[in-house]
């Protein structure tokens, strides 16, 4: 190339690229030179202060920091010269006399540079230790060692930079500046979010997890895998000791490039909690059904039993019931256990009532893009926000339910990308953003038609990809002449002004993304807000070139794999309808039988309700936990408490499980091999890091001799039979093997054996008649019900950072645990004022199905008369006071509004 810079490196001719520095080069000749305050990943900017990677360039003077120094034409560069060597080794004996006699990683960066440059111990004085700061074990889930700082600043660019938290500073001068958090707090106290960046930067054993092996060498292996939690699907390493997990490194997956947030780098240890079930158990007879077991101590209710009597009890009552049988799947299992689950409803009970949490989350999102676009999932990864330059969040908290995308995000508008936050909550994203939208709660409909309104007002659209790419424009042109923003601002909350604002911004843009979350979907107008989303990104032509796109960011680790596996009511594999003849067809050829029903199955809370029609009589729950996930949540205790026979497969006893029959323990994520699909598409392995503890086992196996148990035959003896298997029926998977994914993600679809997928999908057309996009207009539908005299205020429910799901593993996990141990909820300062209560105090909260009593917190992010809940608190589970409302196209339950009252509980404890 024209461009290629061409030098001498120690008496070899190399090449450079523009920008690449002498470092970069030398490593990827072989030659690694050392260096403590350069961290060779994606993310970090060389800083060149620490001065432990010198080279000579031949002509100057003084020695260069090789990891800063770009090379010219040339330019010849020595590295193992006398002099370099003896300056970098001067270095390390410098810094070495200042580290602590027994050192907090004995096998830290610092430790192996030293090495490598022959330095042992200093000759030098140690800091005299008045200098030294006093270590801070204020964290629960790291410790700061400051004396073994070197204050290389790797820190500061973690936090600042990369995970973009600005959090860590220095203070100080000279050989007295060290780390501070915030305003100089111990760590505990300041705002940090324990993503542990700095942790993983820090080259010295300054900054540690808590409880880390000091020598970590010493770990008896190191497994890659991926997170058990959120859509991202960050890549990590385990490192194991004595089989258990001793911490967790992030690795270089497509997804996260070695980030990690709260959950996902100290949230491990529930897999080794006391808790976990370990044995089959059957219910004892005349044990009663409900919550009122200790997950600790299940004597009282079940028994012990093998393998064998506890698959044919559960197999036993489950044969011969037809449509009387459903199944809930999981999201948190792998790509094959979802396929395997949702094949033996269909293939042995003839019909398709399996769903899992995707209903309860994307379930609106996903219809509207099958719908419009022709596919269910996203049209760009999170990643390509970098070659955005306007960004739309709504509906969605990435800094705390998606926390390494949020990185991206942050990093997006610190280059000068404009970030466009709409959310009825204030959040972490709004001090990046360059417009917040708090509109009123149920008013998305409202304040997206009146956006849209502006484009079509102004001719802002783009009329060549409307022609070219679309179906339907004039019908929405004509629908959006009746939502201009001064009659919707009423409607939304948003000043007329600051709509037309935001319109102008995004028709403007060159490249645009759409990114939304449960705050968008879970309302019974859920499809219509993803319908304006899509509508908003087709109008102006922000689909299908890098920077554009639309995306949903799932909540599970597995929901969009377990989706696309086919694990909902209506879609076979690969999203192909169960109602059309030639899909059930080549599947009843591929699975060898036939028999799968011709009828869409129910969803999650028709299934509930069809329990207490007596219409289903048994259930099969695989890794879900309706008993605290489902809306009105008292409801769906009473259907399980109806069954005759419930089947519970799962890690711990969860609220569900205390209602089965039989119990079926299964192996947890870090214990089993699989695959799992993320939020991008991005198709990864999964690999077991530790035993599962005594009897349990993993899901596709214990599935499978279920199956075999009904008669279906089934011989896996491994997940990469199933996974052979999928592949016949979903083109999803062409291109991609089991062989390709142990040594690789891949992104789908994947156009050859070597192509690592398409980030960008729909350049050209739309899987679609005549493969256009199409505009649904949708009009404004207000919440199921609204507050009124005696439910005054909207109740809100989500999640926390540190909490995720139900809580059966966060609440599990003791770092997790003991950084948000107690139930709680949010509500504006001047609302609790109102309301004569001080944050800390009690609130009860009602609604027209239930009460619960928590722990109020002052929050100037939740507007007034609003309270946000989180719910993966059992003691005050916030299902019990949801809406069962259904949205009727993708059936999803409103969650995110609920008229509620809210009362000072001593107030009503003394009347």
């Amino acid at each position: 190339m024209a461009d290629t810079i061409r030098f001498t490196l120690d008496g070899q001719p190399a090449e450079a690229a523009p920008g690449e520095t002498i470092w970069q080069v030398a490593k990827r000749k072989g030659t690694l030179i050392p260096h403590l305050c350069h961290r060779d990943a994606p993310g970090y900017r060389p800083d060149g202060n620490c001065r432990a990677c010198m080279v000579g360039v031949e002509g100057e003077r003084v020695l260069v920091a090789s990891c800063i120094r770009t090379p010219s034409e040339g330019m010849v560069v020595t590295t193992d010269g006398a002099r370099e060597v003896a300056a970098r080794r001067m270095v390390m004996e410098l810094l070495a006399a200042d580290q602590p006699r027994e050192a907090h990683d004995r096998s830290s960066h610092l430790h192996d540079m030293a090495v490598a440059q022959g330095v042992e111990e200093s000759r030098f004085p140690a800091m005299e230790p008045e200098a030294v700061p006093l270590l801070d074990d204020s964290h629960v889930a790291m410790a700061v060692n400051l004396d073994a700082c070197i204050q290389c600043g790797l820190c500061v660019r973690a936090c600042r930079e990369v995970q973009v938290n600005d959090v860590i500073g220095m203070a100080g001068r000279g050989h007295q500046a060290f780390p501070v958090f915030d305003q100089d707090d111990p760590m505990g106290a300041s705002t940090c979010v324990a993503c542990g960046e700095c942790v993983s930067a820090c080259p010295t054993g300054a900054l540690m997890p808590r409880g880390a092996i000091p020598d970590s060498a010493d770990v008896d292996r190191e497994v890659d895998s991926v997170c058990p939690y959120c859509g991202v699907g960050c890549q990590l390493t385990f490192k194991v000791k004595d089989d258990k997990i001793a911490w967790v490194e992030g690795a270089e997956g497509p997804a996260n490039e070695n980030r990690l947030c709260v959950k996902g780098r100290f949230g491990f240890d529930y897999i080794h909690h006391p808790h976990r079930l370990t044995v089959p158990l059957i219910r004892k007879g005349g044990a009663p059904k409900g919550m009122n077991v200790d997950p600790g101590d299940w004597s009282t209710h079940f028994r012990e039993a093998s393998w064998d009597e506890a698959l044919d009890a559960a197999a036993n009552g489950l044969k011969g019931r037809g449509r009387e049988a459903a199944g809930f799947g999981s999201a948190k299992c792998s790509n094959e256990e979802a396929y395997l689950f949702q094949k033996l409803i269909r293939q042995g009970f003839g019909h398709n009532n399996v769903d899992h949490c995707t209903r309860l989350c994307h379930a609106s999102s996903v219809a509207a893009l099958l719908e419009n676009i022709g596919s269910g999932a996203v049209t760009a990864t999170f990643n390509e926000i970098e070659n955005a330059d306007v960004a739309m969040v709504i509906g969605a908290n990435p800094t705390e339910n998606h926390p390494v995308a949020a990185t991206y995000f942050k990093q997006f508008a610190k280059r000068g990308g404009q970030l466009i936050v709409m959310d009825p909550r204030a959040q972490g994203l709004k001090r990046h953003a360059s417009h917040m939208l708090q509109f009123k709660p149920g008013g998305d409909v409202a304040m997206l038609n009146a956006i849209m309104h502006v484009i079509v007002d102004e001719e802002l659209y783009d009329r060549q990809y409307i022609a070219a790419m679309t179906e339907n424009w004039d019908a929405m042109k004509a629908h959006l002449e009746d939502f201009p923003p001064e009659k919707m601002a009423e409607h939304c909350g948003i000043p007329a002004e600051m709509l037309r604002d935001v319109a102008r911004v995004w028709a403007g843009a060159k490249a645009g993304m759409i990114f939304w979350g449960m705050g968008v979907s879970q309302h019974v107008h859920g499809t219509d807000n993803s319908r304006c989303l899509i509508s908003l990104a087709l109008m102006c032509g922000h689909v299908g070139r890098p920077g554009t796109g639309l995306h949903p960011l799932r909540g599970q680790n597995n929901v969009q794999g377990a989706s696309d596996a086919g694990l909902i009511p209506m879609f076979l594999p690969d999203y192909r309808s169960v109602t059309d003849d030639g899909v059930r067809s080549a599947f009843e050829e591929i699975w060898g039988t036939g028999g799968i029903g011709a009828e869409k199955g129910l969803t999650v809370v028709e299934i509930m309700d069809a329990i207490h029609a007596s219409d289903i009589r048994a259930m099969y729950i695989l890794g879900e936990n309706p008993a605290m996930s489902d809306p009105d949540v008292d409801h769906a205790r009473d259907a399980l408490g109806k069954l005759d026979h419930l089947v519970v497969q799962d890690i711990f006893l969860t609220e569900t499980a205390m209602f089965a029959d039989v119990i079926l323990p299964a192996a947890a994520w870090p214990e089993k091999t699989g695959t799992v699909t993320n939020t991008n598409r991005q198709v990864q392995m999964g690999r077991p890091a530790v035993p599962a503890p005594g009897e349990a086992r993993e899901d596709w196996w214990i599935t499978t001799q279920i199956a075999r148990r009904l008669g279906l035959g089934w011989s896996y003896e491994h997940p990469r039979e199933v996974f052979t298997e999928m592949k016949k029926g979903m083109a999803s998977l062409d291109n991609i093997t089991w062989e390709r994914l142990e040594g690789e993600a891949v992104t789908y679809p994947s156009s050859g054996p070597e192509d690592p997928g398409a980030a960008i999908v729909f350049s050209d057309a739309f899987p679609r008649p005549e493969g256009r996009a199409r505009f649904t207009p949708a009009s404004i539908l207000p919440p199921d019900e609204v507050p009124d005299a005696e439910y005054p205020m909207v109740l809100i429910t989500g999640r926390q950072l540190e909490h995720w799901h139900t809580g059966a593993m966060t609440r599990r996990s003791s770092a997790l645990d003991a950084l948000e141990p107690e139930a709680n909820c949010a509500l504006h300062p001047r609302t609790l004022h109102r309301l004569g209560v001080a944050a800390g105090e009690m609130v009860r909260l009602s609604t027209r199905r239930g009460t619960v009593d928590v722990m109020a917190r002052a929050d100037r992010a939740v507007a007034e008369d609003t309270v946000f809940l989180p719910f993966a608190y059992v003691e005050a589970a916030a299902n019990l006071l949801t809406n069962p409302a259904l949205d009727p196209y993708g059936k999803i339950p409103e969650f995110k509004f609920s008229a509620v009252r809210v009362e000072a509980s001593r107030k009503v404890a003394a009347e």
